[in-house]
């Protein structure tokens, strides 16, 4: 059985050719895909990929993972995301069984300027 930690960093490496129904071809028949901080959920394959098919970029994407935790069912990654133009970070938790992924739950937080009051307490990176 292949473990989610493996499912997940393939699932990127399949993202990253820009082949949506590739990246598809990991998902369970049920699969699931939540956005909670919008309240979506994908529920099929086609639709996960009529959605990358028709989001508009300035680009081919691009998925850099961070980090990858996990084992057995479950794993979390942290990506990097990019069209050329744009950047932004998921954090994404994957659920699977059976190699195959039932569930992604991801956030997509927006970025924002550090606040002057703690300053004097943290580091800035630049990414």
């Amino acid at each position: 059985m292949t473990d989610a930690a493996t499912l997940a960093q393939e699932f990127w490496w399949r993202m990253g050719t820009n082949q949506w129904a590739l990246a598809a071809g990991l998902f369970a028949g049920n699969i699931e895909i939540i956005w909670p901080q919008s309240g979506e959920v994908i529920g099929s394959a086609d639709d996960f990929v009529a959605i990358n098919e028709n989001y508009p970029s300035h680009g081919k994407w691009s998925f850099k993972v961070k980090r990858v935790i996990g084992a057995g069912g479950h794993a979390i990654t942290e990506t990097e995301v990019s069209d050329g133009t744009a950047k932004a970070f998921a954090v994404s938790i994957f659920e699977c069984a059976d190699d195959r992924i039932v569930r992604i739950t991801e956030y997509w937080p927006e970025p924002f300027a550090a606040p002057d009051w703690r300053r004097q307490w943290v580091t800035t990176r630049a990414e």
